[in-house]
């Protein structure tokens, strides 16, 4: 039998599939009830160039994404449960509610896994997600191109880390009877590289400080003898070395008391063979968090797929590509918050088989951003985290719609469970010069526009934007290192409810400023902001300065993990789906400090320009915690009805 999460699939079999046949040679798979036509076309993007023919021989664990049962009614759920004025706010839904939801149609899983076996796939060799919506099978690259009648090349994408490397299809058939039933296939034609986004100030030496586990800055010492109610932002911060005092006082945290470590959790994900050192971690909290005893800190780790998180010294490769660099960052700004609460760490490699690099195919070509999702969507909701901060994406186009819809859907399926979803908003404003066109499928010619950063164009997860200096803060831009951080709207998502309203004021203060570059319809991003400029991080036994939205993200998240704190202290749920309690408390004028100078810089021009109030350069600001505190501890944003709730 398949191996499946959930209950047994028999119900769901056809005594047809025992008809499984041998894969013909014609290059086209065998469907007895219809022929196959074209499924999705999705154009490569400029950036990756094609190479050569697939190795036929080479494994792919084809993920295949059924048509989910009643999405719009779980997303009905999911705002009604995380919409303070609700009468349902905080009542999150269940693992079990979540996946009834979700299972498609027993007629969709019969109807494919009769095609699989007509073309020689047995039933023994499917593994089904919790929710039955995915089935995923390891196949040979030759194997894959009968089924899909489609070829796959090699391709090469050039990046600041070096060449990367995809076995893709940029187009795939089905039978016809197949396609209302079959949503998404991958790896096929997307080319989503969970790019990281810091970016490290290597601009001299002076940049590079040793340290030593009893060396303790002014900065320590400020922690332990100062009164930190008196600490202003001017004493706590240097706006070129952003340290955990500087975060705490700027925030409002630093006088806050952890109440229910307990009950709370927070986590981070590592992609792309980034990890998290513990000595180095410890000799940053020794330096930055005097107060935290060395041995009392620690973190669970937890492999995805094979993931690692070694903890042996950076070997040659570690060390020249700055591997640990981002998982340093990320641990070390959620722990200098938010200690102690518990924090988790999934680290995401691939998946069976063993990988077996060739000639065109010297990097691992499976998905581990969609393995990632579904392992976490298969935990019961007790080993859920109730905090997830990720900083690592890429631009929208580089993945088809289809696609792009379930990765977003599944971000929904956490939020309705309780889980906050936080994303840093990219690193390269409006886009990178020389970079900015269309990606169209239709065989339209290119023309300029602004590029989306994914998933924080997903309406489902908090998209945060960095910020620089303090007084007053601002859009974080460091032209050295190209950095600006992103902000903008989407071009694959609509605009969701609660940001009606404000995004059309914003939009039409514009005027005709980008008309043309940008989708006003679409979902805007970022959220909210934090600072991530000029992070102090200690990566190989050395202080380093380090800039991004991978900065802001893990700050965000921790501060966020705080107001859990203090709810679930008083027996209240933690927030989950951030969104509609952001936006309103945004409009109410609570919670955020506004960021009003600066813009997004990119595609050789100024961007979006920042403005009272949400703008597509910092969102609603920077957070305030005392008053998101006393927000999310009862105070509402009105007495009646939220307007969005249906």
């Amino acid at each position: 039998m398949p191996s499946v999460v959930g209950a047994p699939l028999a119900s769901y079999l056809l005594s047809g599939c025992a008809l499984a046949c041998l894969v013909s040679g014609s290059g086209v798979g065998l469907s007895s009830r219809s022929p196959y036509s074209l499924k999705e076309r999705h154009h490569v993007p400029r950036n990756w160039a094609r190479v050569g023919r697939a190795p036929a021989d080479h494994e792919i664990e084809l993920q295949i994404g059924l048509r989910q049962g009643r999405f719009d009614e779980l997303e009905r759920h999911l705002i009604e449960v995380s919409s303070p004025s609700h009468p349902r706010y905080g009542q999150h839904l269940s693992a079990d509610e979540v996946r009834s939801l979700i299972e498609p149609e027993d007629e969709s899983v019969a109807l494919v896994v009769e095609w699989l076996a007509e073309n020689g796939i047995s039933e023994n060799a499917l593994t089904f997600s919790s929710s039955r919506d995915w089935i995923s099978v390891t196949l040979q690259i030759s194997q894959i191109e009968t089924l899909l009648s489609t070829e796959y090349h090699s391709f090469r994408e050039e990046s600041d880390d070096g060449d990367a490397f995809a076995l893709r299809a940029s187009e795939w058939s089905l039978p016809q009877h197949l396609h209302d039933h079959v949503d998404c296939i991958q790896p096929t034609s997307s080319f989503f590289g969970a790019s990281t986004g810091s970016r490290e100030k290597w601009s001299s030496q002076d940049s590079v400080e040793y340290l030593s586990s009893t060396k303790r800055s002014a900065d320590a010492e400020n922690a332990e003898n100062l009164s930190s109610r008196a600490q202003s932002v001017q004493q706590a911060c240097n706006a070129s070395d952003v340290t955990p005092t500087c975060l705490r006082t700027l925030y409002g945290t630093i006088d806050y008391q952890i109440q229910a470590p307990e009950k709370n959790s927070m986590s981070l994900t590592n992609y792309l063979g980034q990890f998290n050192n513990k000595s180095d971690t410890s000799l940053f909290l020794s330096e930055y968090r005097p107060d935290i005893p060395l041995d009392e800190w620690n973190f669970t780790d937890v492999s995805v797929a094979g993931g690692l998180n070694p903890q042996g010294p950076a070997d040659a490769y570690q060390l020249k590509h700055g591997k640990g660099k981002e998982g340093n960052l990320d641990i070390q700004a959620m722990l200098g918050i938010a200690w102690p609460t518990p924090l988790t760490i999934y680290s995401t490699l691939g998946t069976p088989p063993p990988f077996k690099p060739t000639e065109f195919a010297p990097n691992n070509t499976n998905e581990p951003y969609l393995v990632w999702l579904q392992y976490m969507l298969s935990l019961p909701d007790s080993e859920l985290p109730k905090v997830i901060s990720t900083s690592y994406g890429d631009i929208e186009h580089t993945l088809p719609p289809s696609y792009a819809r379930r990765v977003c859907n599944s971000f929904a399926q956490l939020g309705a469970r309780g889980v906050s979803l936080i994303f840093g908003s990219g690193d390269s404003g409006v886009g990178r010069d020389g970079m900015c066109h269309t990606n169209h499928n239709d065989g339209t010619p290119e023309t300029p526009e602004f590029l989306v950063s994914f998933p924080d164009a997903c309406p489902y997860v908090t998209s945060v934007g960095a910020t620089m200096n303090m007084n007053p803060e601002e859009v974080a831009v460091l032209d050295r290192k190209k950095f600006v951080s992103g902000g903008g709207f989407s071009h694959y998502f609509p605009r969701p409810k609660w940001q009606e309203g404000t995004v059309q004021a914003y939009i039409e203060s514009l005027g005709e400023e980008h008309r043309g570059m940008y989708n006003p319809d679409g979902a805007a991003y970022p959220d909210v902001s934090a600072q991530g400029y000029e992070y102090a991080v200690v990566w190989n036994g050395t202080k380093r300065l380090m800039s991004g939205t991978s900065a802001s993200a893990p700050t965000f998240a921790a501060i966020i993990a705080l107001v859990n704190d203090a709810l679930l202290a008083e027996g209240k749920p933690a927030l989950g789906f951030l969104n509609p309690w952001i936006w309103e408390a945004g409009r109410s004028g609570k919670g955020f400090m506004d960021v009003t100078k600066g813009s997004n810089k990119g595609c050789n021009g100024t961007g979006f320009p920042t403005r009272t109030g949400w703008d597509a350069a910092s969102g609603w600001g920077t957070p305030w915690f005392p008053a998101l505190k006393e927000l999310a501890l009862g105070t509402r944003f009105r007495s009646s009805k939220a307007w969005y709730i249906l």
